[in-house]
């Protein structure tokens, strides 16, 4: 890998966390593809502006990673334009809430297909262009609550527990490329999806974390790019739990 101008594609990198593993990839001076699914433009446009300050060469682009046509198709014109491709952080994620009861089949559907098989799609296509460079490093935004479950997501712990499990999978097959695959489990951290929850909510969440506080997109971004780094060389199939104490 080239660490000076590395080329970096982040899933979901419009906002929160994705938009903070952006920024610090930015720190280096790597070149970054990002992508969401908003529905305009503003946060991915914001997100390009504040990459533009720091220096980097940066594209966004709107895309359905449930797709595996159109994550091909992406992946494609990301290594002809920049020759190659060093790190995919898989961050894409949608939350579709409802009690298990009364959860639909479109709700548990859409979860999956975004959080679990957009994963996937984007590992599978990244892959082939790694395994022929034999390096990379792909990191998976998993959750706590794929661990430890939580009321009226099962269908989020599910997608997220699935992660888990294709990072475990995928990092043994993909070890002797030069390939590591590790996954980052966020807790409670300060972003757009946890500002909506309701207090009572908040402050249940809050008693349950050992540090007494949420996390920062920030915390998060640091581990991720610690495990793209060359310092994480020998570490490979992890989840690193990021969380406060939360789950230990």
């Amino acid at each position: 890998m080239h660490e000076s101008k590395r080329v970096v594609v982040v899933t979901g990198g419009s906002k929160g966390i994705g938009r903070s593993i952006c920024l610090r990839f930015a720190g280096e001076g790597a070149r970054i593809v990002f992508v969401h699914y908003d529905p305009d433009e503003d946060q991915a446009d914001e997100t390009l502006k504040l990459l533009g300050d720091r220096g980097v060469e940066a594209k966004a682009k709107k895309l359905d990673v449930s797709s595996l046509s159109d994550v091909e198709r992406f992946f494609n014109e990301v290594v002809a334009e920049f020759q190659g491709l060093d790190v995919l952080v898989n961050n894409s994620g949608i939350t579709r809430d409802a009690l298990f009861l009364r959860m639909s089949e479109e709700q548990w559907d859409q979860t999956l297909s975004v959080n679990l098989k957009g994963a996937f799609n984007c590992a599978k296509a990244a892959v082939r262009f790694m395994v022929k460079q034999r390096s990379g490093r792909i990191v998976n935004i998993s959750s706590v609550v794929g661990q430890i479950g939580n009321i009226g997501q099962a269908n989020y712990s599910a997608s997220k527990a699935g992660i888990m499990g294709l990072t475990k999978s995928i990092a043994r097959e993909l070890a002797h490329r030069g390939i590591t695959v590790n996954a980052v489990a966020p807790g409670f951290i300060n972003t757009e999806m946890t500002r909506s929850l309701p207090e009572k909510a908040k402050e249940l969440f809050l008693k349950q974390i050992p540090i007494g506080r949420i996390g920062e997109p920030e915390e998060v971004a640091e581990v991720v790019y610690w495990l793209a780094s060359e310092g994480a060389s020998y570490i490979t199939g992890q989840v690193i739990h990021v969380n406060g104490g939360l789950y230990m």
